[in-house]
């Protein structure tokens, strides 16, 4: 069985519980790991240990899924897993600690702060929803692909108007357009892909 990035957590949740269902877990395992190695390295670690952390929280979530140590009505699956990387975070402080204590250098280090890490997690969450948003409005879409271009160079990358016209070989007008039209497109491809990240999770 394959799933789709668009599904919802609760059905890759709920297929953690199924024997052999290995489809589930990486669909799970796709969707958050890019976004925990992300607020690790926002947070100041390395990509080593970034890659580290997140390979440590998601091996637990799953350990923690398929044991049904997970509970929803005690809260979010991401505050869930927030909670397990900042162990692993506090456990690798504490390591990297004891090698510099042994080296003769201070082992005072800052400890992940919880809200601090939730900022950073949101902000990568939403930059990750916007990707695969992106990514449905260029395989689905309708429209000419100068009008993705026209809004992508323009909303996107802040190309002036004119300066996007100019090279799409477009008018103002159709850019402006292009601009109206996927805008709004987007916003209900980000509304639909939030919705089924968070959903019941």
């Amino acid at each position: 069985m394959q799933y789709d990035l668009s599904v919802t957590t609760s059905a890759l949740l709920q297929g953690l519980h199924e024997s052999g269902n290995e489809a589930a877990w990486r669909a799970l395992d796709d969707r958050y790991r890019p976004i925990l190695v992300a607020t690790g390295r926002r947070f100041g670690l390395n990509e080593a240990d970034a890659m580290e952390v997140a390979q440590e929280t998601m091996l637990r979530v799953l350990e923690g899924c398929r044991n049904e140590r997970y509970d929803r009505s005690k809260g979010k699956l991401r505050t869930w897993i927030l909670t397990i990387a900042r162990h692993r975070m506090i456990d690798l402080h504490r390591r990297r600690g004891v090698r510099r204590e042994a080296d003769g250098v201070s082992a005072i280090m800052e400890q992940p702060d919880a809200a601090m890490l939730d900022t950073c997690w949101q902000s990568e969450e939403r930059a990750a929803v916007l990707r695969q948003a992106m990514e449905r409005l260029d395989s689905s879409s309708k429209a000419a692909p100068s009008t993705i271009e026209a809004f992508r160079l323009h909303v996107l990358q802040g190309m002036p108007a004119q300066a996007v016209a100019d090279q799409l070989n477009m008018s103002l007008n159709d850019v402006y357009l292009a601009k109206s039209r996927t805008t709004k497109r987007l916003k209900a491809l980000v509304d639909e892909v939030d919705l089924h990240w968070n959903e019941s999770a």
